[in-house]
């Protein structure tokens, strides 16, 4: 695979199946990989190659909660974690006091 391969978004379409891993949040106010300033109020998240817009289904699968965030940043960058959540999301799911909690998430459109 090349990098140019690595590092192309991709359609959810081609991401429809569901994916585990590490999430953690952030509530920084900077602009993001979109060009939209980043607001922790609101349900949005990064992710390294899904499109900017994506939404995304993210499930705390170790209390239930659930939560739909719109993809608008790239991350997270630190190894092991799959999706950076915005503080309003980490709310719905759950994991503001954890920081980090294991997530699944599925693009729904």
């Amino acid at each position: 695979m090349t990098a140019a391969a690595t590092l192309s978004t991709v359609s959810p379409a081609s991401a429809a199946e569901p994916s585990c891993g590490r999430a953690s949040w952030y509530a920084l106010t900077s602009r993001t990989a979109s060009g939209e300033r980043m607001d922790p109020s609101k349900l949005t998240a990064a992710h390294p190659r899904l499109r900017f817009g994506t939404r995304v289904e993210v499930v705390n699968p170790r209390n239930g909660k659930s939560v739909v965030v719109r993809i608008n940043d790239r991350g997270p960058f630190i190894k092991g974690r799959i999706i950076d959540v915005s503080k309003a999301a980490a709310g719905h799911l759950g994991m503001i006091k954890a920081g980090v909690a294991k997530v699944c998430y599925r693009v729904i459109s």
